[in-house]
């Protein structure tokens, strides 16, 4: 079985780098971007796009922005 991990995922050079090294290293990537509102929908749509490019096996975005707000 291969070892999975999950990654915070913002979409850039730092992240994206990050997938490409942990499935070198023989993981299965999922990545997450949670959105707390700092995010237009277009950035959104290629950070969804992005990941599974540098081969993540899936990619979620969490939408955060009522969970924080109202806390």
């Amino acid at each position: 079985m291969k070892k999975q991990v999950v990654l915070a995922y913002s979409g850039g050079l730092d992240t994206s780098f990050c997938v490409i090294h942990l499935r070198e290293q023989g993981y299965d990537v999922t990545t997450v971007t949670v959105n707390t509102g700092g995010f237009s929908p277009e950035e959104l749509r290629r950070i969804e796009g992005l990941s599974p490019k540098l081969g993540a096996k899936a990619h979620r975005t969490l939408d955060a922005r009522s969970e924080l707000f109202q806390d």
